[in-house]
């Protein structure tokens, strides 16, 4: 008679060493579900702000109690659309957590900061550099 699915390593909820199936912090699942909702929202014109671009979602932090939430947002252009967008997004941040506790069932709707992500403006400066060592050679 074969062994349950339960007493085989491979298919455990992470609890054993060498186990093949990945773990994730619930604040990580909730960060993922806020990051999609917000970009849905954004996607689809349910937050009408002018001030805010064509901004791209592109992650969220949570604190380990769910409490805070740190979306992160890309955007094409200056300094001065990041500082609008940011500021109507900031503004908006009542709207969209009014609008999470309707789609998500969360206990507490945590507060919302949005965060200007820079990640990509150095991965491009990173790439130019390499690209202008590689046609100096």
């Amino acid at each position: 008679m074969p062994e349950a699915d339960f007493l085989n390593p491979s298919v455990t909820d992470g609890c054993r060493p060498g186990n093949t199936v990945m773990t994730f912090k619930r604040s990580d699942r909730v960060a993922d579900l806020i990051k999609e909702e917000i970009a849905s929202m954004i996607l689809y014109g349910g937050i009408k702000d002018p001030r805010i671009g064509f901004v791209t979602i592109t992650h969220v932090e949570m604190t380990p109690d769910l409490k805070e939430a740190r979306v992160y947002f890309s955007q094409i252009g200056g300094e001065k659309e990041r500082e609008k967008s940011r500021d109507g997004l900031n503004h908006a941040s009542g709207y969209i957590r009014r609008n999470l506790a309707r789609s998500l069932s969360l206990r507490h709707i945590p507060q919302i900061f949005f965060v200007f992500d820079d990640s990509l403006e150095y991965a491009e400066r990173i790439e130019k550099a390499i690209k202008e060592i590689k046609e100096g050679s």
